[in-house]
C-alpha cells in the first residue's frame, strides 16, 4: 500500500500544476456523470419493478 501511495505521489510531482488540476477535475465530472446515470437507471428499475410486483400479485395496472 506504501508503494502505491508513493507511486501517486511521484506521478504528481512529476507532472505540472495545470495538467494535474485538470485529471482531477475531468475524474470529478466523470463521476458526477456516472452517479447521476446510476441514480436515474435506479429510479427507472425502481419504477418497472413496482409495476410489474403490482401487476402479478392483482393490484392493478395495465
Amino acid at each position: 500500500m506504501k508503494n502505491f501511495a508513493t507511486s501517486i505521489v511521484n506521478f504528481l510531482k512529476e507532472e505540472d500544476g495545470p495538467t494535474a488540476v485538470e485529471y482531477a477535475v475531468m475524474l470529478a465530472l466523470i463521476i458526477v456523470v456516472c452517479l447521476v446515470s446510476v441514480g436515474s437507471i435506479g429510479t427507472a428499475a425502481n419504477t418497472k419493478f413496482d409495476a410489474v410486483g403490482k401487476a402479478i400479485s392483482g393490484g392493478g395496472g395495465s
